[in-house]
C-alpha cells in the first residue's frame, strides 16, 4: 500500500478540486465535464505508471484501464443527461461492467456468492420496476444484470474462508459493491424519489469505488515481486 499511495496523490487531488468546485449540475459545460472526469484521468496515469509493458503483459490491468477510459466517457455523457444523453451514459457504464468482470475473472466460481448477489440484484430490479417505463424497463434489467455479474465475480475472488484473499482482492470486493451503492442511488434519484445528499452520496461512493478497482490490477505485479523475492 504504502508504493502505491504516492501514486495516488493526484486522484485525491482531483476529487478534493472536484468536491471544492462542486459545479451546479444545471449548467452543463465542458469545463464541468472535465473536472467530473478528472479524478478519472489520474486513475488512467496511475495504471499507466507501472509500465506500458506491465499492462500489455497482463490482461487484468489493461481491462481495467479500457474500463476506466469507458467510464469517463460516461461521466461526461451523464453531464448532459438531461438533454437526453443518459442512455449514452449508461451504455459506456454498461460496456466498463463488461471489462471489470473480464478482468476479475471466473476463477474461483463461488455459485453462492453469485445466488446471493443475484438475490439482491433481483430485488433492486423488482423495487424499481414499479417506477420504470418505456425502453428504461428492459435497458435499467439489463444494466442490474452486468453491474451485478461484475459484484459477483468481485466478491468471488476474495476466498476468505480459504484464507487466500489479498489486499488487491479485497480492493475490488469493497470497489465493486460502491459502485452498485452509487448505481442504486442514481437511480433511486432519477426514477423514484429525490434521495436527501444525492449527489454527495453518488460521486463519493463512485471515486471511491474507482479508486478500489484500479487498486487491485495491482495484484498480478505483487505476485511476481513476491515470486522474485522468495
Amino acid at each position: 500500500v504504502k508504493s502505491e499511495g504516492p501514486k495516488l496523490v493526484p486522484f485525491f487531488k482531483a476529487t478534493c478540486v472536484y468536491f471544492v468546485l462542486w459545479l451546479p449540475t444545471s449548467s452543463p459545460s465542458w469545463f464541468s465535464a472535465l473536472i467530473k472526469c478528472l479524478p478519472i484521468f489520474c486513475l488512467w496515469v496511475f495504471l499507466l505508471a507501472h509500465g506500458i509493458n506491465f499492462l500489455v503483459s497482463h490482461r487484468s490491468a489493461s481491462r481495467i484501464l479500457a474500463g476506466l477510459i469507458f467510464s469517463a466517457v460516461g461521466d461526461a455523457f451523464l453531464i448532459w443527461q438531461e438533454q437526453g444523453y443518459f442512455i449514452h451514459g449508461l451504455l459506456m457504464f454498461a460496456i466498463t461492467h463488461i471489462l471489470y468482470s473480464s478482468a476479475f475473472g471466473m476463477k474461483p466460481l463461488d455459485l453462492r456468492a453469485g445466488l446471493l448477489m443475484g438475490l439482491i440484484c433481483s430485488s433492486c430490479y423488482a423495487f424499481l420496476y414499479s417506477y420504470l417505463s418505456g425502453p428504461f424497463t428492459y435497458l435499467v434489467a439489463v444494466y442490474i444484470a452486468l453491474i451485478g455479474f461484475m459484484g459477483w465475480r468481485a466478491v468471488a475472488g476474495m476466498q476468505l474462508c480459504n484464507d487466500l484473499w489479498t489486499w488487491t482482492k479485497l480492493s475490488a470486493c469493497i470497489g465493486a459493491m460502491l459502485f452498485m451503492v452509487s448505481d442504486l442511488t442514481i437511480a433511486l434519484n432519477k426514477f423514484c424519489f429525490p434521495v436527501p445528499y444525492s449527489r454527495f452520496i453518488i460521486m463519493a461512493t463512485y471515486y471511491a469505488a474507482q479508486m478500489l478497482i484500479a487498486l487491485s490490477a495491482v495484484e498480478t505485479r505483487d505476485e511476481e515481486d513476491f515470486r522474485k523475492r522468495s
